[in-house]
């Protein structure tokens, strides 16, 4: 796992052709906003989250976040045991967030 400033993830996934994006906040919060082309997985959901996981390509990178980077990392964490290849913590989560969001 690698965390990364906005600047460096925003940079980074617009180079990288092989990128997900993925949110991992709960439904409640992705109501306020998501950032565009996002999959949603909320990772409070435990054992729902760990499947939904496991039918995601592992060769892909993988741009993660949340509200504030906590949960974002705890998932690089997890993704990263389960085999998952290049994943990337979106340092300060969508509260210091400054790119686009839309409302789902």
């Amino acid at each position: 796992m690698s965390e990364l400033s906005q600047s460096n993830w925003t940079t980074q996934l617009e180079s990288d052709s092989k990128s997900v994006i993925l949110d991992v906040r709960t439904d409640q919060e992705v109501e306020e906003g998501i950032i565009p082309k996002a999959l949603h997985i909320d990772i409070y959901k435990g054992q729902e989250f760990i499947s939904e996981l496991e039918k995601l390509d592992k060769t892909l990178s993988y741009y993660v976040y949340c509200r504030s980077g906590n949960r974002s990392g705890q998932a690089c964490s997890i993704m990263q045991k389960m085999g998952f290849e290049s994943t990337f913590n979106l340092v300060g989560g969508l509260l210091e967030w400054t790119g686009a969001t839309i409302t789902p």
